[in-house]
């Protein structure tokens, strides 16, 4: 069964950093793109940033220029660098294994708490 497990969340100042990660197993960990996503209360889960398999990324508007997201093939993990943070980064994080067009797979997620 695949398995991904993530690491890394808690509780951060305003303008403090968190690393979060992720490690995949079961799967075959280079054909998929890896994505973090996060889910605020009552809001809909959203995507943070996601990167390829060949290390493509992209980030969503809110956390661009904070963020860096990285994977090692050679480990089958992810990370997402998260700086500067906001309190409007508050939220379940969740790590996502995506393999086109319908195979889509979802960690138990990680809460980051943003507050002072």
């Amino acid at each position: 069964q695949v398995q991904l497990v993530e690491s890394g969340g808690g509780w951060v100042q305003p303008g403090g950093s968190l690393r979060l990660s992720c490690a995949a197993s079961r799967i075959k960990f280079g054909n998929f793109v890896m994505g973090w996503y996060r889910q605020a209360p009552g809001k809909q889960r959203e995507l943070v940033a996601r990167v390829t398999s060949a290390g493509s990324a992209t980030y969503s508007d809110s956390v661009k220029g904070r963020s860096t997201i990285s994977r090692d093939n050679a480990k089958n993990t992810v990370t997402l660098q998260m700086n500067n943070l906001k309190s409007e980064d508050t939220a379940v994080y969740y790590c996502n294994a995506y393999y086109a067009p319908a195979v889509d797979y979802w960690g138990r997620g990680t809460q980051v708490t943003v507050s002072s």
